[in-house]
């Protein structure tokens, strides 16, 4: 009677299947899934961005003679070259890391006072929150346009300067203020956008650090910069480093308002590549400021990778 037989075939078909097998099926079942969502992604990243730079660059390394119809021929570093030793180019660059350096921290600053006011107690929270958000959601051409009428010469800003007893302002016709006046414009839109991130980063701060510091007996300036900027670090970071990146690629104001005058007072490196392409018609030329461009603005994505990296290790 020892031979007892098993119901459904034995011992043998009654053992669990191996762990490390079925594990294995679901992470290729997982991955190829995860390929399929990723892909579009992938191929508009690879289409929109990535092949534009590889032809921009590989089109940088030619020369030719601007409007001729003879094929560029292959010069190597020969337009980088050129624009290096080109002191309007120099001075371009150094225009367009002058304004970078005033409008960045500018908008940081007015969307970071802005966004902490509006995450206290204030009456009609959410309306200011809207008011303030409103540019952002205009396209940049028509706001533009709106401010290249405003600060004219006979504008209504200067009517309303001068009813104040105050003189009229040359603004967008002034080589010494076209510039602040595209700051304006620019952070005009901008703030409200850069809000709406701090007001999340400052929202999701737990209100337990706050009470430890009212226990702590701690002032308004030493909780602010002793819990919120630390906690709040990232969100700077992010918008700082984004708002860096699309400063450097503006475009719209400066082509519509002053288009890079008067006396190139407003020609940024994106505009000038832009220029240098379509008014010079020397696109390989251009490619080359476009490849520097985009140079600098990698050096600043880095950048915040590099910041973002040690917050994380600490």
């Amino acid at each position: 009677m020892s031979n007892v037989e098993t119901p459904l075939g034995g011992a043998a078909d009654m053992q669990p299947r191996p762990v490390g097998r079925t594990k294995r099926r679901r992470l290729s079942k997982d991955g190829f899934w995860a390929v399929v969502f990723l892909a579009p992604a992938f191929l508009s990243i690879f289409v929109l961005r990535l092949s534009p730079a590889i032809g921009a660059f590989w089109s940088s390394l030619f020369s030719g003679l601007p409007g001729s119809v003879v094929e560029p021929t292959f010069s190597g570093l020969a337009n980088y070259q050129a624009l290096l030793a080109d002191k309007a180019f120099l001075a371009t660059i150094l225009r367009t890391l002058f304004f970078n350096v005033v409008v960045n921290p500018l908008q940081l600053a007015v969307a970071l006072f802005i966004a902490f006011v509006l995450t206290r107690n204030v009456p009609a929270r959410g309306l200011w929150r809207t008011l303030v958000f409103i540019p952002a959601t205009l396209p940049i051409v028509g706001s533009s346009i709106a401010w290249g009428v405003a600060l004219q010469p006979n504008g209504p800003v200067n009517a309303i300067i001068e009813a104040l007893g105050g003189n009229a302002q040359p603004f967008f016709s002034s080589p010494t203020q076209a510039l602040a006046s595209i700051m304006l414009v620019v952070s005009w839109i901008g703030i409200g956008y850069w809000m709406i991130f701090l007001i999340a980063g400052l929202e999701s701060i737990s209100e337990e650090y706050y009470e430890a510091a009212r226990l702590d007996r701690a002032g308004p300036v030493r909780t602010f910069v002793s819990i919120t900027v630390p906690l709040l670090k990232r969100p700077l970071l992010f918008v700082l480093v984004a708002n860096t990146v699309a400063n450097f690629v503006l475009f719209a104001p400066i082509q519509l308002i002053t288009n890079g005058g008067p006396q190139n007072s407003t020609n940024l490196l994106m505009f000038d590549a832009y220029r240098t392409t379509f008014y010079y018609n020397n696109r390989n030329l251009g490619a080359a400021e476009v490849v520097i461009l985009t140079a600098i603005m990698l050096f600043f994505v880095a950048l915040q990778f590099r910041l973002l990296r040690e917050e994380k290790t600490r």
